[in-house]
């Protein structure tokens, strides 16, 4: 009988996998260009080859039955830990049984060259598993469903390596033991004693790239050469503060999710892992958002990568710089990691979603929104460059001066704001307050560097944005700034007002404020960007605390000084994240990571309260 795309037979295999491993039990590895999840049970079940943004491999993360995956651990019953090679992106999932212990170490080589020679398009996994007491039984079955599942394939053996092909894409795999085919997969049943090791090698292959076997020798190699490069990436952090093993975490995550070829930094690596369990909160995050662009180039110069921050700013100048006239129109809100603007939204409706949550969505539609919190992100970004990195080009401050006076002439818009609402657009705080930050960041720049600027039109802009802020969104009646202009529902976003030097933090209009998001929007530390059911987002259903307005609140408190409780509230926040540091978007209520994992906002605002709040207590 034929089978369906998506639907190929499935062999048995472990008894011990759950159908769905939950979001905050997976380890993150890549290799600058693509990223794979591995869960805690040694499963990979997410990876998209070549790239970040390109069709999925392995999406059991998205459906058990239809996504595909790669299963490789201990055959008989077994308790797991999971850890970071100390200081790597390399990761260790460790098998204990009672005959003996093992572990897999999963990691992809990175190449000193982001492009240029065939070598350099290899994207290569290497799973390499040791046994290091005892005897321990091991099976390997890998099951990959191209393009999100839709796509049959075809296996077939040449010469010892099993080569999985589709209309598109084909991937190769090598192993140091003997597999065997199995209907659309590989299956291997093998055992090692102590001081043994099997290495399992996939490569994607096609064009100039041929499939390539991967020695123990060779593997361990590529092991040591990947410690090697990792350790000397964090070596140029200049982070010495008390939370260093969290804030290099954040910082080994951050270049994970960094897109070596342009220097972008993706949302998060993944799509439409759900905000609640069962709810349509379900979103494709693997682009490049300009709002995350200030906190990135402020993170990363902070902990010193400046290499790092200068790629982002090419990327930036590069593709949204409004050079080519588009400053004449609103810039878009987020770009593919290649620069392109068309990233159309469909659903994949043969994919369940995680738990059964559905849709599964590609593309983003919020790229058509109107957000015009994006200009004070952007030029901020240009600013803190500037300032701690190099100069600006002429080149650059013209285009930031045509930015800047694009905000002048149309800040006062409705617009989707920065929660990218689908329920119609409003005269959002935080629209306005970024609005502020894009022409009071462009004054700076142009006092400090004598950059030519039309500054009386710009200082009268800027002071009546100001002005329209602490009159319409302020609430007399909740003492505190609000969500949207002369309303009165309580955001999160408002925490960046101190933060963005709009108003002092210990302003009494901003400590009341502060003390009713505390009471309003607070639960253990963690932060709801605001009540969904007090004014339509335009979707159903709740979701977690968001992980970032939790580390603003931080910042917020500790620049109010008000730090025992700050430091409280980061310590407590250090709890929520998973076995391995990392933050999903959210965090359920009952303790679990939400949404899309993991995700670069999050440690971008970790880096940033820690390092405030190591300053503030000396």
């Amino acid at each position: 009988m034929a089978e369906t795309p998506g639907r190929q037979a499935a062999p048995d295999t472990f008894t011990n996998i759950p159908r769905y491993v939950p979001i905050a039990e997976h380890g993150l590895i890549g290799d600058l260009r693509s990223v794979a999840l591995v869960g805690s049970n040694g499963t990979i079940d997410w990876y998209c080859c070549p790239s970040f943004d390109d069709p999925s491999v392995f999406a059991a993360i998205l459906d058990a039955e239809r996504g595909g995956r790669f299963e490789l651990g201990a055959a008989e019953g077994a308790r797991t830990k999971q850890f970071y090679f100390p200081d790597t992106n390399v990761l260790i999932t460790r098998f204990f049984t009672e005959d003996g212990v093992g572990e897999v170490q999963d990691f992809m080589p990175v190449t000193g060259d982001p492009a240029g020679s065939a070598e350099s398009d290899r994207h290569r996994l290497i799973r390499r598993v040791l046994c290091v007491r005892g005897t321990l039984p091991f099976r390997a079955r890998v099951s990959p469903r191209f393009n999100y599942g839709l796509d049959p394939h075809t296996v077939r053996m040449v010469g010892g390596t099993a080569l999985f092909e589709s209309a598109d894409r084909a991937l190769a795999l090598t192993a140091t033991v003997p597999v065997e085919v199995h209907g659309p997969d590989v299956l291997a049943d093998f055992k090692l004693a102590e001081g043994e090791s099997a290495v399992f090698a996939l490569d994607q292959v096609g064009g100039e790239i041929t499939p390539r076997r991967c020695a123990c020798a060779e593997a361990e190699e590529q092991f040591a050469a990947t410690v090697s490069y990792w350790r000397h990436w964090l070596s140029a952090s200049r982070y010495r503060g008390r939370w260093r093993e969290m804030v290099h975490r954040s910082a080994l995550t951050l270049k994970l999710l960094t897109y070596a070829p342009t220097g972008a930094i993706v949302a998060a690596p993944t799509t439409s892992l759900p905000e609640q369990i069962g709810g349509e909160r379900n979103w494709d995050y693997r682009y490049v958002w300009v709002r995350d662009a200030a906190f990135c180039v402020y993170a990363l110069l902070r902990l010193g990568f400046s290499g790092e921050a200068e790629a982002f700013m090419r990327f930036l100048t590069r593709h949204i710089s409004p050079g080519d006239g588009r400053a004449a129109g609103p810039l878009q809100i987020m770009y593919g990691i290649d620069g392109r603007t068309e990233l159309p939204e469909r659903e994949l409706g043969h994919l369940e979603g995680h738990q059964g949550s559905a849709p599964v969505r590609v593309g983003n539609a919020a790229a058509d929104q109107l957000q015009l919190d994006i200009y004070g992100a952007l030029v901020d970004s240009v600013y803190l460059y500037d300032k701690w990195a190099q100069p600006i080009s002429s080149d650059q401050w013209d285009d930031v001066s045509a930015l800047v006076d694009w905000v002048c002439d149309h800040w006062d818009q409705p617009d989707e704001g920065v929660w990218e609402t689908r329920g119609g657009r409003r005269n959002f705080l935080y629209s306005r307050l970024m609005c502020w930050v894009a022409i009071e960041r462009a004054i700076r720049l142009a006092n400090r560097r004598g950059l030519p600027a039309d500054l009386p039109r710009w200082r009268r802009c800027r002071d009546t944005i100001y002005r329209r802020i602490m009159d319409r969104g302020w609430s007399a009646e909740r003492r505190a700034f609000v969500q949207y202009e002369d309303g009165d529902v309580l955001d999160a976003a408002v925490l960046m007002m101190p933060l963005a030097k709009f108003i002092a933090p210990t302003d009494p209009k901003w400590l009341s404020t502060l003390d009713a998001l505390t009471e309003d929007l607070v639960s253990d530390s963690l932060v709801y960007r605001y009540d969904p059911r007090a004014g339509s987002d335009g979707l159903r259903g709740d979701e977690g605390t968001f992980s970032i307005c939790s580390f603003w609140y931080v910042e917020a408190l500790t620049r109010a000084g008000r730090l025992d409780e700050a430091r409280l509230a980061f310590e407590k926040m250090l709890t929520y994240a998973n076995h391995l540091g990392l933050y999903a978007e959210e965090i359920g209520r009952t303790g679990e990571q939400q949404g899309n994992f993991p995700q670069a906002f999050t440690h971008l605002s970790l880096i940033s309260a820690a390092y405030n709040l190591d300053r503030a207590l000396g």
